[in-house]
């Protein structure tokens, strides 16, 4: 069984996604992060950066519980463990390593500060705004790219996409017009109809 600490959020339902895909059994332990609940010190044991989402998996390596924070590493750590859409040939690895780090290191925190500074900042600070739409339809772009010609981001099926399309869910959040982007348009739609995503996505805490 695995606990997973989580919260409706891009970076939860990349979790989600991939327990649901990968047939995992787990358990979700709320961590409602408008409430701050991510800074409890139970918590900080488990995830010393005070972000969701996190797991506790109680049949970990050598049958021992084992506890991993950031999403990337938690996603590698399941492909791992069950052989699923984290390929093993080391060239087709190496693709889906890529394109998760890309997530990770770019469309995640760039979205991120688009979200801020376009919805909740409580003044509206017109450069930070422009600086992170650009930034976000620059990412966007090289998706799109990236996508002519395949269903996925690497080709196959992979954790790179469980990380990627949870964040294009808010593209209206994001100032951007999915008219520009036909092939991320198409990408949403194909992930949409995946039945594990759309469980994953159903999920409600409270």
């Amino acid at each position: 069984m695995i606990d997973l600490y989580y919260w409706g959020t891009p970076n939860g339902h990349k979790i989600t996604i991939a327990l649901e895909e990968m047939g995992l059994s787990y358990q979700i332990l709320p961590v409602n992060i408008l409430e701050n609940d991510q800074f409890q010190p139970d918590f900080l044991a488990i995830s010393p950066n005070n972000k969701i989402p996190a797991i506790v998996d109680q049949d970990g390596p050598d049958h021992r519980s084992i506890s991993i924070f950031e999403s990337g590493a938690i996603l590698q750590y399941l492909g791992r463990k069950t052989g699923l859409f984290y390929p093993t040939d080391e060239i087709k690895r190496i693709q889906v390593e890529q394109w998760l780090m890309w997530q990770m290191g770019g469309l995640g925190p760039m979205l991120g500060q688009n979200h801020h500074f376009s919805r909740f900042a409580p003044e509206r600070i017109p450069y930070a705004t422009e600086r992170y739409v650009n930034e976000t339809k620059r990412l966007y772009g090289v998706l799109d790219k990236q996508l002519v010609g395949q269903d996925y981001v690497t080709g196959e099926y992979s954790i790179a996409d469980m990380a990627i399309f949870p964040w294009l869910l808010r593209y209206e959040w994001q100032g951007i017009d999915l008219a520009d982007y036909p092939e991320i348009s198409r990408y949403i739609e194909r992930m949409q109809a995946r039945p594990a995503v759309q469980k994953a996505l159903a999920i409600q805490v409270s």
